[in-house]
């Protein structure tokens, strides 16, 4: 016995080696699946709410607009797609769309003004952090209170004109917002104030994002401002550019909050958006406004995919 004792020893701990391997490997197993699920626990909110409040809509939207629904008869007849033959026959209906121009022009002003400040900005300047809030700003105000305010900014005798009479140039003082041949000027001069932070800082970003070896071999060369604008920065944020470009085209077509809270589409100033809104809640014709609404969404899907053909992305190193 005194022989056998240590293999026997030797033997039990062996065995409760091999069995606490064994456990751990199973816990480590539950651990590494149970790590797996996390990431899908966390995403279950963010798809539930996206699900909910998006794509549940849309697809409800897309229900109506075959039907005559009015938005209160809990009864929904069928009609086809007679809706989508009135939007397309109505062109009083399309006519708004002409509104949605000085948007876009004014989204060139915006774009350019952003990638200035952007570029300047970049480089050290003095109060450079003060600029970067001021321009971004705007951005975080609420539509409805941009429009509020610049009611009193554009009014007759309000803020605008009061700093024309102080400059002596009371001769360019207009009804703003009551004269139909710049009351869209107006307006879309206020959306440019509104989203050039939002372009501002995404410029910003894709600038600071690219090595700053790059602009010391640039210097080193005898690189100005300008040279390192045209052949660094300009190149290495294109694929930015390039999104800007598709935000400005979906965002000229779908106007909405400026223009119906500063004149309700009054004066000439009209469009898609706030036209379907009419139909559908001051009309009642919430099917030929949803059928309105695919329509438009429609036409940004196909012009965003005529856009990224004809301009297709391009991968840039500056490394």
């Amino acid at each position: 016995m005194a022989n056998t004792s240590p293999t026997l020893m030797r033997t039990l701990k062996t065995r409760r080696l091999r069995r606490e391997t064994r456990d751990a490997r199973v816990a480590g197993r539950g651990r590494r699946s149970g790590l797996r699920l996390t990431p899908y626990l966390f995403l279950l909110a963010p798809i539930a709410l996206l699900v909910t409040f998006t794509y549940i809509p849309v697809v409800n939207m897309f229900y109506y607009s075959f039907t005559s629904w009015d938005g209160l008869d809990k009864t929904k007849d069928w009609v086809g797609f007679d809706n989508y033959v009135e939007v397309f026959t109505r062109p009083e209906l399309f006519r708004v769309f002409y509104v949605s121009l000085y948007y876009f022009a004014a989204s060139f002003l915006q774009i350019a003004l952003a990638l200035y400040f952007a570029t300047v900005l970049s480089f050290r300047t003095r109060f450079r952090n003060f600029f970067k809030g001021m321009i971004f700003f705007p951005y975080l105000i609420n539509g409805v209170a941009i429009g509020l305010i610049f009611i009193y900014f554009f009014k007759p005798g309000g803020t605008l004109d009061s700093l024309l009479a102080a400059f002596d140039l009371e001769s360019l003082q207009q009804q703003w917002l009551g004269n139909p041949d710049i009351v869209n000027v107006s307006l879309a001069s206020t959306s440019v104030w509104r989203y050039t932070g939002l372009n501002f800082v995404l410029f910003l970003g894709a600038i600071q994002s690219i090595p700053g070896q790059v602009y010391e071999a640039a210097e080193l060369d005898g690189a100005n401002r300008w040279h390192q604008f045209r052949y660094i920065i300009a190149p290495g944020i294109k694929p930015i550019i390039g999104l800007s470009f598709i935000l400005a085209i979906a965002g000229s077509l779908s106007v909405f909050e400026i223009p119906f809270v500063m004149t309700a589409g009054a004066n000439g100033s009209m469009t898609f958006v706030i036209q379907t809104v009419n139909m559908a809640f001051k009309f009642s014709k919430f099917g030929l406004a949803s059928a309105m609404a695919v329509v438009l969404l429609a036409i940004v899907l196909v012009v965003t995919w005529i856009q990224r053909r004809v301009v297709p992305d391009e991968k840039v190193d500056l490394s």
